[in-house]
């Protein structure tokens, strides 16, 4: 065991009692026993030991925690300490008991196995040596095997302590990376919310501008050409009103629908060349040529490829009848291997800058969210081109 990673046996008044209370232990014989065997000195001497065993367990243990070295050199100095304090002592008392704080802390403080060579150690001679000068050897050995039991159950209780104390701080980290892995979730959740709420938001803004911006803009060319006829043509006056009423209509209930945002794609219950067929009918009502032409192997498109096209021819016409001041309109919708292309090609006035608008601005919003691509060519008398791509 490292001593970064060996746990912290410093407990405090709790542990200090311990300590002072195990020592405590090993002089109790002493108050009962009769004669009593010390002189004054002898037992000042014991007393004065004993205090210094005490504080140096109290205090060095924190310096012992700090290195490999600082510990060996703290369980050298407590076993020479025992061993003083056993030998003055062995004609009473159970002085032997004091090392057993010894042992255990050898056991927390001493990497890998090195607390074996430290028990033997102490069991040698802060007990054994001792024990054999005042007692005679021939008694060592029994009363070393009694005294080795009491060293295993101190080393397997340590040992299980130890085991507690590593299980409890590591579950108490993984509870502090789960409260941590909580709270990052809750911070994506609310993240999420809003990110969906903003799509949402500029969905639906998309939504209205091209159904209600596509009708608005379509109803004004028939009203404007009821204006302009309606002295020479009132039969065409009439007919222009008729749709342009029509259409008012058509936009009322998309609007209702987006609303809602439950609004029904307008390719849902049509093909989709069937459905921009219609938009070019509208700008051949406004007396602009239009054309259509289908490239490739028409197949069945994803909903939202369908309507992100549809919504792009849509911006587009209605970008040409506002602005381009155009006589004639061509659509190319090219069905390929891995993608679908819609291109729009004007021969109106063109412009200089192109792509402002914040209709454009939703047409590359639904492409960019279908992995696909928008291209914008213009420029002064050149028309104007609009190129739709989406993945398949």
């Amino acid at each position: 065991m490292s001593a970064a990673s060996r746990p912290k046996i410093h407990a405090g008044r709790a542990g200090n009692l311990a300590f002072i209370l195990t020592v405590a232990a090993g002089f109790a014989p002493l108050l009962v026993v009769r004669p009593y065997p010390y002189t004054l000195g002898e037992t000042l001497r014991l007393l004065v030991l004993a205090l210094v065993y005490v504080l140096v367990g109290i205090r060095g243990v924190d310096l012992a925690e700090r290195s490999n070295v600082l510990a060996g050199a703290y369980i050298l100095l407590q076993s020479l300490l025992a061993a003083i304090i056993t030998l003055l002592g062995a004609r009473a008392g159970a002085f032997w008991i004091i090392t057993f704080p010894l042992v255990s802390q050898s056991v927390i403080l001493l990497p890998g196995r090195r607390y074996l060579a430290a028990c033997v150690l102490i069991t040698l001679g802060a007990f054994a040596v001792p024990f054999g000068l005042t007692a005679g050897w021939a008694a060592v050995l029994q009363s070393t095997l009694v005294y080795l039991s009491g060293v295993v159950f101190v080393v397997l209780f340590t040992q299980i302590a130890i085991r507690e104390q590593l299980t409890r701080a590591e579950v108490e980290r993984l509870a502090a990376e789960l409260a941590r892995a909580n709270e990052g979730l809750r911070q994506h959740a609310i993240q999420a919310e809003e990110l969906a709420t903003a799509r949402e938001r500029n969905r639906l803004a998309r939504e209205i501008h091209d159904s209600l911006g596509h009708y608005l803009t379509v109803i004004n060319v028939q009203l404007e050409v009821a204006q302009t006829v309606l002295g020479q043509d009132p039969g065409r006056a009439l007919d222009a009103l008729r749709k342009a009423q029509s259409l008012t209509h058509e936009g009322l209930a998309d609007v209702r629908h987006s609303i809602a945002a439950l609004r029904r794609s307008p390719t849902e219950d049509r093909p989709l060349a069937q459905a921009l067929s219609a938009l070019l009918e509208e700008c051949r009502a406004a007396g602009l040529v239009a054309e259509m032409t289908v490239t490739g192997q028409p197949q069945t498109l994803p909903p939202q490829v369908e309507l992100t096209l549809y919504r792009a021819a849509q911006e587009g016409l209605t970008n040409t009848r506002k602005h381009a001041r155009a006589s004639r309109i061509d659509l190319n919708l090219d069905f390929g291997v891995s993608a679908v292309r819609l291109v729009l090609q004007d021969n109106g006035v063109g412009e200089s800058e192109s792509g402002r608008g914040f209709g454009l601005l939703g047409v590359r919003e639904r492409a960019q969210l279908l992995g696909g691509q928008v291209r914008l060519e213009t420029g002064k008398g050149k028309g104007f081109r609009l190129e739709v791509e989406l993945p398949l």
